[in-house]
């Protein structure tokens, strides 16, 4: 089996990586291998293709490829809430919450990444177009794919960009290079109370894959958790995949940031969730109709979340 992420140098999608690295799939029967697709909607569009039969990526991003989120289920959550950080550079001096610091401010997101920026910029009352607020993709992210935080961080440091919406460890790069600020980080509270729920680093495979191979999304949900749990006892156990799969400087961060995620780390997909995921979509313009939940979640495996 094939499991496709869109970053690979971040915190955000370290579950998915660590259920391979750490065994836990093999644990389950199950012989996965990792595979980098950038961006996010190129991953559910192999997934739509057949060319993998996982996604470990943002969940609202499923839209991209299954129109109304038919043909495709979320199994589990790597993590809960929207899990990017805006980061502005330091000689703006914004403050920590202040959203009015991107007026006039040009900001690198990743496509699909960007929509939660967007929606959250206009509840918090910003006009894009009268307050001059660029959004759009880093510059030289062309082919770079497996370090979009790392990139934008260094767009912004050379000042192609006034800052990005991106991963933790774009974030932290940021921050201890000395060039950028952390103005919000939506999982802590910042911004409109809506934002947590609108996307979350899941899990999804398709409506297909569930109906012939139960047994297997079952296992696969098993694995997660498993990996969410050992993650929890012992984070440590970040920095031998980091040391594996990361250049030296990211491997050194990556066990700091994954126990700084661990509060998130709950495989649980809520009814909430998915009924906030489902407005932000439908004001995003990617969504037309309702979503049920059962329609979005693989309810079958609900009580895996909690084994």
């Amino acid at each position: 089996m094939k499991l496709a992420i869109p970053d690979m140098i971040s915190n955000s999608y370290f579950p998915a990586i660590a259920a391979i690295e750490l065994g836990c799939f093999k644990d389950e029967g199950l012989d996965v291998e990792l595979e980098m697709i950038y961006p996010v909607d190129k991953c559910y569009a192999a997934l739509r293709d057949g060319a993998v039969e996982l996604v470990g990526g943002s969940a609202h991003s499923a839209l991209a490829a299954f129109s109304e989120f038919h043909g495709v289920k979320l199994i589990g959550a790597q993590a809960q809430g929207m899990y990017w950080f805006l980061i502005l550079h330091k000689d703006f001096a914004a403050k920590r919450g202040e959203v009015a610091a991107v007026k006039g401010r040009s900001i690198g997101a990743a496509p699909w990444v960007e929509m939660g920026l967007r929606r959250l910029l206009q509840e918090a009352g910003i006009d894009l177009a009268r307050d001059q607020v660029k959004i759009a993709p880093v510059p030289g992210m062309q082919g770079a794919g497996v370090n979009f935080g790392v990139t934008a961080a260094r767009a912004m440091e050379e000042r192609k960009i006034d800052g990005f919406w991106a991963n933790g460890m774009g974030a932290e790069v940021a921050a201890r290079r000395g060039v950028g600020t952390m103005v919000l980080e939506v999982r802590r509270g910042d911004g409109p109370k809506p934002c947590f729920n609108y996307t979350m680093a899941s899990i999804a495979t398709t409506d297909k894959l569930i109906a012939e191979k139960p047994d297997v999304a079952r296992a696969a949900v098993r694995a997660l958790v498993k990996t969410q749990r050992a993650l929890k006892q012992d984070p440590t156990l970040a920095t031998a995949i980091g040391q594996k799969l990361f250049p030296p400087s990211e491997a050194e961060l990556i066990a700091e940031l994954i126990r700084r995620d661990l509060p998130y780390y709950d495989p649980t997909i809520s009814r909430d969730f998915v009924a906030g995921m489902a407005q932000f979509c439908r004001d995003v313009g990617i969504l037309k109709g309702q979503l049920p939940y059962e329609q979005a979640v693989a309810t079958q495996f609900a009580n895996e979340w909690a084994a």
